[in-house]
């Protein structure tokens, strides 16, 4: 799971998918600038660093608008204007704005070489229209709350953008987690996290904050795990592991049969760390498993956590009253995925969720009315009627794929057009 990219911004001029609005071959979604009174189309960015814009719950509301998708620059200039807390991610933004530009295969060339050679998904939406914490919440335990009561999951109560949880100390999570049902049916599981540091702060009152320091005994933004009550109580906490366990388990063949694997800030691509560094962290994690004897049973799924305020031109789908929110970019590696496919399905990390329940659960749900925690989340997103199936992805028939090895620090790739 990486950081803060839409779809838009990384795979909007990808050949096939649902990409930036065209007309006589040149863009044609445009987004209003309220300060210059003009419509700013997307334009191609050359540089490896980015501001990006705002991604708070409002942010989402503003970006959207109404289903316009044309918010993107007032909601970075109100940010601008009005942003005292540089913890919030409503804050986070460069000088100016360039929330309504894009990449192509000159800057992340290894993306677009995994999306050519394996499965490019064009319609993965973040679960939570909000920021990183509840969008981490979403990948481990299909919910974002606060709980008032440790250890009871009927104290907790829908969070969206739940910016405080974090500060409630030890175990805020209450309510049922993947995990749970991991550990009880005997899937072996891991959640791996790179030690550095977190891109914002973890009090959402700070004016400001030294970097906050991130490993896997730090609950955190992006590493939520050690704060749920069923971890501890399950013995589990151990799992929460160097990234560097990672990848000595994956040229050992010893992989868990269910991981998750988490950067720094540096490695993120979180703006402003470098998309090239974020990209070598990626390829160096796809590689390693792809040389180990692991690579001929593995699944990966790569995507990133939330849009970063970045220009995109689909209107989310409404799924409850937490999403989904903004479309991410998303793939598929492995032996088995569609060569050369882009999948249309309306998916979210929901579908992960469901994919691993399918795999090794035999398709039991996280869901507080048989899991025997009961909770008032309002759903158990897995069975939505609009989310699309993995297993779409995959084709078990064909021979399987051999390994994609990509340097880390690639030379450019060729330029796309509209």
């Amino acid at each position: 799971m990486q950081e803060n990219r839409s779809f838009d911004s990384y795979f909007g001029t990808y050949p096939g998918a649902d990409g930036i609005p065209t007309a006589d071959g040149r863009f044609s979604g445009g987004v209003f600038n309220a300060e210059t009174g003009r419509c700013v189309f997307p334009t191609h960015d050359p540089r490896f660093v980015d501001g990006g814009g705002p991604h708070a719950e409002l942010d989402a509301l503003g970006d959207v608008d109404g289903g316009r998708m044309d918010g993107f620059i007032s909601r970075f200039l109100k940010a601008q204007r009005n942003c005292s807390d540089p913890g919030d991610p409503a804050c986070t933004f460069s000088a100016s704005p360039d929330v309504v530009s894009y990449h192509d295969a000159r800057e992340i060339p290894n993306y677009w070489s995994y999306a050519g050679r394996f499965t490019l998904q064009d319609h993965m939406f973040e679960p939570n229209a909000s920021w990183s914490l509840p969008a981490h919440l979403f990948m481990v335990s299909e919910w974002s709350a606060v709980c008032t009561v440790p250890d009871d999951p009927s104290s907790c109560r829908n969070a969206l953008n739940n910016v405080q949880t974090i500060r409630h100390g030890q175990d805020p999570y209450a309510w049922t987690d993947l995990t749970y049902l991991l550990h009880g049916a005997g899937v072996s599981w891991a959640y791996y996290v790179a030690p550095g540091t977190q891109p914002d702060c973890a009090d959402d009152g700070a004016l400001a904050c030294a970097p906050v320091p991130q490993g896997p005994a730090t609950l955190d933004i992006w590493n939520p795990l050690p704060g749920f009550s069923t971890v501890r109580e399950d013995g589990q906490v151990g799992n929460v592991q160097s990234v560097a366990n990672f990848y000595t388990a994956a040229r050992s063949g010893n992989l868990p049969s269910v991981s998750w694997v988490i950067p720094d800030d540096a490695q993120s691509e979180h703006p402003p760390s470098n998309i090239r560094t974020g990209q070598a962290y990626v390829t160096r994690l796809v590689n390693t498993v792809m040389r180990g004897p692991d690579w001929d049973s593995t699944a990966i799924f790569l995507s990133w956590d939330d849009w970063g305020g970045f220009y995109d031109h689909v209107v989310p789908p409404h799924i409850d009253q937490n999403g989904y929110g903004l479309r991410v970019p998303a793939l598929v590696i492995s032996p088995y995925a569609r060569s050369g496919y882009i999948d249309h399905q309306t998916v979210s990390f929901d579908a992960y969720v469901k994919f691993i329940e399918d795999d090794f659960l035999g398709g039991h749900r996280i869901d507080p009315a048989t899991d025997g925690r009961p909770d008032p989340r309002p759903d158990v997103r897995e069975n939505a009627s609009q989310l699309g199936d993995l297993t779409a992805d995959f084709d078990f028939g064909q021979a399987p794929q051999p390994p994609l090895l990509l340097p880390l620090f690639p030379p450019p790739g060729p330029a796309s057009t509209p």
